[in-house]
């Protein structure tokens, strides 16, 4: 969840570190802080609570020179935001400096076994333990570091991305990582760290993706050498980085959020691109045609996600079980993996993330493997540890998302997940070609008319404002739209900090309506398929108690019109397919409220991008 840069080379370390550090922000934005082996000599640590724009206040008129440093935005785990507690944090004896990325469950003994030998803590975190950790052991058994860190890490219980930079020997740097991504470039007599491509992509394409616990040394001017926790030899697979550098920028938007927005046409057109064969009516993913048996002997299908992904894999409930006849469970992968859930051999767990790196979900994938099961992953990056932990799976490709609320990401999930049901329907032939051939040429019409839908983005913007006042939202949908009320709810709350509460349209008669009144804004997602007179009854309950009516109608419906205050219009589509386009201005909508009442948008209080710890 915490962004980690790191530099090693000939070029002045500050300013790429900076920059990195920005490109990072979205992952923690906590506590900023950087050391530098300084072209005297020292080892300078330079952090502070608030954003990477502090820290750059902070470090002014200080040393910033050197060739190599290490750099961390924060997001708290252990300890409040403030300086002493930001990365990174000093040994004992000042010579080495450390940052860090997960939790170390163990560190509290740890810490007390470090204190009655005589070390002093500076700061209330886990990571700090890790750095007096290395020297007591430097100490102790009279080793050099590149001996002492495996050793260190292998008395550590937890996840761990960690970079550290020595005084003593300014030429190196050594990262580490188990349970928490970390890449590594490899540029021109030079190497980048990151927890992410996003600060390494403006210097080099050659990375290495360093695998579950594995530990780099870098040296500058020599061969990055690569171990495991037992000091045997491993070896470095340099892979091309697929980012590109306008992919991380704002590109002339406001806000990374509106810009990912704004990208849905084109972002689910890439990942369409390739799968669909119209003419013949097919879907093809070599994820599941090369794995054909175990698809079609699968008795059963388990989704495990968390938060924005769990909303998508319920709607991936709906179509899998309609076209293929396959029962599907969508568990929250933080609940699936402490309890003792039943897996058989012949299920299939479908692991859902955007960065592939979120902790519970990798945990259930665990749990599913050693109970057998077959293991599909769907994610959106290359590389990332979650398409490496599973048996098969499928990429959604479209490029990074800054934005801490997941915009693109959902869309392209739920899209994959069409093409999947689609896909295992015409092996099992439990839908007639004919409707998979129709489901097929609407699923490319959906691009254009969710670029319809964003024309109309200012009749949007100014509705929001009317809303500012709300402390309270509930959205209500029914079937296929149950789930983005959910994930309409979720978008508010996450970015406005507005309490929302997404519901079954049915079951507002149970509990729900009690919070009804004039002050209460009611989203209700009624297209004309589906279930229309249902819902349209429920809005009629909603007016009765006087509650403000914002519906999502298909486009020409004038019969919810008349029984709504605001309405917003979508195309006409397949039911199944009407999430993609009633999300559109939902997102929106959460995007403006959020605006109007003065919130940052990219990095919403208390929220991370990858979630990487429990």
């Amino acid at each position: 969840m915490c962004g980690i840069v790191g530099y090693l080379g000939n070029q002045q370390a500050y300013d790429i570190l900076i920059k990195g550090l920005y490109r990072l922000e979205y992952r923690g934005y906590d506590s900023a802080g950087i050391a530098l082996v300084n072209n005297n000599g020292n080892l300078s640590v330079y952090k502070t609570k608030g954003k990477v724009a502090d820290l750059e206040k902070a470090v002014a008129g200080k040393d910033i020179s050197g060739t190599v440093g290490i750099a961390h935005t924060r997001w708290a785990t252990h300890g409040e935001p403030n300086d002493a507690n930001a990365h990174p944090h000093y040994s004992e004896n000042h010579k080495l400096a450390i940052i860090h990325n997960g939790i170390i469950e163990n560190y509290q003994a740890l810490k007390t076994e470090l204190i009655n030998r005589g070390y002093h803590f500076q700061s209330d975190t886990d990571t700090e333990v890790a750095v007096q950790l290395v020297q007591y052991i430097m100490d102790s058994h009279s080793c050099p570091l590149e001996d002492a860190v495996p050793l260190a890490l292998n008395s550590i219980v937890g996840a761990y991305a960690i970079v550290i930079v020595d005084k003593t020997h300014p030429d190196r740097l050594i990262a580490a990582r188990k349970g928490s991504p970390l890449i590594i470039g490899i540029g021109k007599d030079e190497y980048l760290v990151g927890s992410d491509a996003t600060p390494i992509v403006e210097y080099t394409k050659k990375v290495i993706y360093l695998g579950e616990e594995q530990i780099a040394f870098m040296t500058k001017g020599e061969e990055i050498r690569i171990t495991d926790l037992r000091s045997v030899p491993q070896t470095a697979e340099i892979k091309k980085l697929e980012v590109n550098l306008s992919q991380i920028e704002k590109g002339g938007y406001p806000h990374f959020m509106l810009k990912e927005i704004f990208e849905q046409p084109e972002t689910l057109r890439a990942s369409l691109l390739g799968r669909l064969n119209p003419e013949l009516g097919q879907v093809k993913l070599s994820g599941i045609i090369d794995n054909e048996k175990r698809f079609l002997k699968a008795k059963r299908i388990i989704i495990c996600a968390c938060g924005t992904s769990w909303h998508a894999g319920l709607i991936g409930k709906y179509i899998i079980e309609e076209l293929t006849r396959i029962p599907v469970e969508v568990e929250y992968s933080s609940e699936f993996r402490y309890r003792n859930p039943v897996i058989r051999n012949d299920d299939i767990v479908i692991a859902i993330s955007q960065s592939g790196e979120t902790a519970d979900t990798l945990a259930a994938i665990q749990l599913a493997k050693e109970a057998g099961a077959f293991l599909f992953g769907i994610c959106n990056v290359v590389g990332s540890s979650i398409p490496r932990a599973t048996d098969s799976g499928c990429y959604t490709h479209v490029g990074p998302e800054i934005g801490v609320a997941s915009t693109k990401a959902f869309t392209a999930q739920v899209t994959v997940l069409f093409l999947l049901a689609i896909c295992i329907a015409e092996l099992k032939g439990t839908t007639s070609p004919e409707r998979c051939a129709e489901l097929i040429r609407e699923l490319q019409n959906i691009p254009d008319k969710i670029a319809r839908i964003l024309v109309h983005d200012k009749q949007i913007e100014e509705l929001a404002k009317v809303f500012t006042y709300a402390r309270n939202f509930l959205y209500l949908g029914r079937g296929y739209n149950y789930p983005i009320a959910l994930e309409g709810a979720l978008k508010l709350k996450e970015i406005s900090y507005i309490h929302a509460e997404g519901c079954p349209a049915a079951e507002m008669k149970h509990g729900t309506i009690a919070l009804i009144d004039e002050e209460m804004p009611v989203v209700v997602i009624a297209p004309r398929r589906g279930h229309y007179d249902k819902i349209r009854n429920n809005i009629q309950e909603i007016k009765a108690r006087k509650g403000k009516i914002i519906s999502i109608v298909t486009e020409g419906d004038e019969d919810v019109r008349k029984i709504s205050d605001y309405v917003f219009e979508i195309p006409d589509t397949e039911e199944c397919f009407a999430p993609i386009l009633s999300v559109i201005p939902l997102q929106l909508l959460a995007y403006h409220v959020a605006i109007a009442k003065g919130r940052d948008v990219d990095q919403p209080r208390n929220l991370a991008k990858s979630v990487t710890v429990e």
